[in-house]
């Protein structure tokens, strides 16, 4: 059930239940896996699954230069143009006209984005988002899921406590929170890109959540590095944002399911972040190249 934006939780899930529609696994604990079969493993003839960008995205031309202003993935229903959103359900305020961009080069150009930046805990997401954001032509915002998780200062629910009622009405409530300050960023002509552990075997409840609080236009992209990398991302952290190998490998285990899923997916475990933001644009400029239903 969709819940309207900045309304209460709904009550917590009692153990034994059915995930409710908002439930989601982000870094921390790994919530239950559904049982189901084995998940899909890389493709024949891509040993590890190195090779940059997953063989489902087929290369294409770059977007046009005035192209489609909010990138939609084949087939996705455009969102309301800004115009028609009414000023009460999103907050948006006039915003000076951003300085135009004369040369765009390769990539997405000055295309209004919204796009979700998925993968394990030490893929580097959030920071080949914040730099994909910093390098685009025309205004980009970042939202972090897991900053917003932690605006909670006191009760905040610590994923290293173990995933429960609590973690996971938290999470519901900062996801809300970031697809709200999307739909504001995107009102007044700003791309985001937002990043989350989103597992690829609760489709409806984690990626089609996700496109319900932000938009059927989201553009997601897999961010898949090796576990041996992930692992030592992970030991460079510290507070509740390392998580034990265990955990890790874990979640990098259930990431391997989008293979298959015909999402872009990004190998970046010998990539700096440079390259990898390069990679990240090229695949988003095919996305939004192809025409809705294509």
């Amino acid at each position: 059930m969709q819940h309207a934006v900045g309304g209460p939780l709904p009550p917590p899930e009692r153990p034994g239940r059915v995930p409710g529609p908002d439930q989601a696994g982000g870094h921390g604990s790994v919530p239950p896996p559904p049982q189901a079969a084995p998940y899909p493993t890389p493709p024949s003839g891509a040993p590890g699954g190195r090779l940059g960008v997953h063989p489902a995205v087929q290369p294409g031309p770059p977007p046009a230069p005035g192209g489609p202003g909010w990138g939609a993935a084949p087939g996705a229903v455009p969102p309301h143009p800004p115009a028609a959103v009414p000023p009460h359900a999103t907050g948006a305020v006039p915003l000076a006209p951003p300085v135009p961009v004369v040369e765009h080069g390769p990539g997405t150009g000055a295309a209004t984005l919204a796009v979700l930046l998925i993968g394990p805990a030490g893929a580097g997401k959030t920071t080949v988002a914040r730099h994909w954001a910093r390098r685009r032509p025309v205004p980009t915002a970042h939202i972090s899921l897991d900053d917003v998780r932690e605006w909670v200062c006191s009760g905040f629910a610590d994923p290293q406590s173990g995933w429960n009622e609590h973690s996971e009405a938290q999470y519901r409530l900062a996801r809300r929170t970031c697809g709200f300050a999307a739909r504001n960023f995107l009102a007044n002509g700003i791309s985001c890109i937002l990043d989350d552990a989103v597992f690829p075997d609760r489709p409806v409840v984690g990626l089609g959540g996700w496109k319900r609080h932000v938009g059927p236009g989201l553009l997601p992209v897999v961010l898949l590095p090796g576990l041996e990398v992930v692992l030592e991302r992970n030991a460079q952290r510290s507070g509740n944002r390392r998580l034990s190998d265990e955990e890790v490998a874990a979640i990098h285990g259930r990431m391997a399911g989008w293979y298959g899923s015909g999402l872009p997916i990004i190998d970046n475990s010998t990539l700096d972040v440079e390259s990898t933001a390069r990679l990240l644009d090229e695949a988003l400029a095919r996305a939004i190249a192809v025409p809705p239903g294509g």
